[in-house]
């Protein structure tokens, strides 16, 4: 039986520890708890939300609706091959957690996602990505059910539409489905990607390259430049690696011998958002109860108390400093509410 509960606090329930409340709060276990709760709700004109580990929303105010959250968990193995196995994972089952477990049983595909905070079931969502992985590259199919009709909905990977921390839930679809399981196809045969970022450095303190300790060169160095949200409030990198033509940055290079960037498809480029904001000044800065992180300027931090809001303003003003230097919009990747 889903569970519901009124004017009830989300401050455990994001991870910029930002006070908030919402009218109700429910949990379910099944979809069928789920599909039952949806059929008696629309008797109420209230607005619903869905969370996981809520390390990608941002909220403002409190929320007059109902807040969804998942308990479905579980991990089942549904088909396995000479060199694939396709794992059936519940929406309310933790991310790194899954992880892991996928390490210990030598599976690869996720070992660069590691420590990456949030649910399963929001991770399609917002295609979460690292050190040159995306989980688009291992996700076949996600179950939904359709918060109108109530039905339930497999959308196949091309379905999804899939971009950089983009999908069809953030956009046509967005508020319309609850997914509940994922699916993912992993591999016994290893290919590693260890070429990104500081990956391949950090993995020569080893005497070996496998998963255990792609993982655990992953977790190093998001602990070394990444704060914990149970001690300082975040959500993690806050905006998107902003992607050009390279004609965008082909004057800057000239001013900026150093000017990073990656190479992408059809002429364009990726370009740090953490070092375009550094750049203009903002890492290691603090405002009242907000700031920028010391170590890495693409995470803006709550040291408690501090409201929605004034996130956001920081947010816009690192936003206006960035274009006015480089010509160059950054996009929130963060979900505000």
């Amino acid at each position: 039986m889903f569970e519901i509960k009124e004017n009830f606090s989300l401050k455990k329930y994001n991870t910029f520890g930002i006070d908030v409340e919402t009218k109700y709060f429910v949990e379910y276990s099944t979809v069928n708890e789920l599909s039952n709760f949806l059929g008696a709700q629309r008797k109420h004109d209230l607005p619903l939300m869905f969370i996981g580990g809520g390390s990608n929303v941002l909220f403002t105010k409190d929320f007059e609706g109902y807040i969804l959250h998942s308990k479905i968990n579980g991990v089942e193995i549904i088909k396995e091959e000479d060199d694939k196995v396709y794992l059936r994972v519940g929406a309310g089952e933790d991310w790194d957690e899954f992880v892991d477990y996928c390490v210990k049983n030598a599976w690869s595909g996720v070992e660069n996602l590691s420590l990456i905070p949030g649910n399963v079931g929001t991770c399609p969502i917002q295609n979460i990505g690292a050190y040159g992985v995306e989980v688009k590259d291992v996700i076949t199919e996600v179950e939904t059910i359709e918060i109108d009709t109530l039905k339930k909905t497999l959308f196949t990977n091309v379905e999804c539409q899939f971009g950089y921390r983009d999908s069809i839930f953030k956009r046509k679809f967005k508020g319309k489905y609850i997914i509940n399981y994922v699916t993912f196809c992993l591999s016994k045969k290893h290919i590693f990607k260890i070429d990104y970022g500081n990956l391949q450095e950090e993995l020569k303190k080893y005497d070996q390259v496998n998963l255990q300790n792609i993982r655990q060169a992953v977790i190093n160095i998001r602990d070394s430049k990444l704060p914990k949200p149970e001690v300082i409030g975040n959500a993690g990198s806050f905006f998107k690696n902003p992607v050009v033509h390279f004609n965008v940055i082909a004057d800057l290079k000239k001013s900026y011998t150093d000017f990073p960037f990656y190479l992408q498809k059809n002429d364009l480029v990726k370009i740090p958002a953490g070092w375009l904001i550094e750049q203009a000044g903002w890492k290691g800065r603090n405002f009242g109860k907000v700031g920028v992180h010391e170590k890495q300027a693409l995470v803006l931090i709550n040291h408690g108390g501090a409201s929605g809001q004034e996130i956001v303003n920081l947010a816009q003003e690192i936003q206006k400093s960035v274009k006015e230097k480089f010509g160059i919009d950054i996009e929130m990747e963060v979900n505000l509410v």
